[in-house]
């Protein structure tokens, strides 16, 4: 089994990179995550899951190791393939899709291109409890106060903005400054939105 890969970024597409390694390209399907990782490099390493089918051997890349631990969480979810589990990373980052696990946020993961409410609701049920054994990247930016970023979230999807881009937008403001009051970051968010 191939654990990561690690040369030469051959090509790159928001979907696939192909990786060259020792003079043999590797065509791997990655995240939306992932392709903003390597946008811009010339040379990458990328944990790989294998997908060995009947008909095609695939791989499915990931920049971190705790990125892969979660897309293998959602594979153990019954009714999720690897490719809406890479639609599901690609619509949300590890750590908000964490967060939406744990707070069950069913809406969030139904906003998802393919995911229906009987999958959203499966997904929150069987993966709710193993959130807290997926191995954290040590190298993931630590989330400020999660009151002031949920009640700012809430407030902008009662003002009628989808779930998925209040995060969001959310999120990148809180990454900027991470001391910002509700009011002010509920005001930063409707200029973003």
């Amino acid at each position: 089994m191939i654990d990561y890969l690690k040369g030469v970024l051959a090509e790159l597409t928001p979907t696939m990179a192909v990786v060259e390694v020792n003079g043999v390209g590797y065509a791997v399907n990655i995240t939306l995550v992932t392709y903003a990782e390597l946008t811009g490099a010339a040379s990458c390493k990328l944990y790989v899951y294998e997908a060995i089918r009947e008909d095609a051997h695939l791989l499915y890349g990931f920049s971190t190791q705790s990125e892969r631990s979660l897309f293998l969480q959602l594979l153990s979810v019954s009714g999720v393939g690897a490719n809406t589990a890479r639609m599901i990373m690609s619509s949300l980052s590890a750590a908000e899709l964490r967060e939406v696990i744990v707070t069950e946020n069913v809406s969030a993961l139904k906003n998802i291109k393919g995911i229906g409410l009987k999958t959203a609701q499966r997904i929150v049920v069987d993966l709710h409890d193993k959130m807290g054994k997926v191995e954290l990247d040590a190298t993931a930016p630590t989330l400020p106060d999660s009151g002031v970023r949920s009640e700012a979230v809430a407030a902008l999807v009662m003002l009628g903005f989808q779930q998925t881009a209040s995060q969001k937008a959310v999120e990148k403001l809180l990454k900027e400054t991470p001391n910002l009051s509700v009011e002010a970051l509920i005001k930063s968010a409707l200029r973003m939105l």
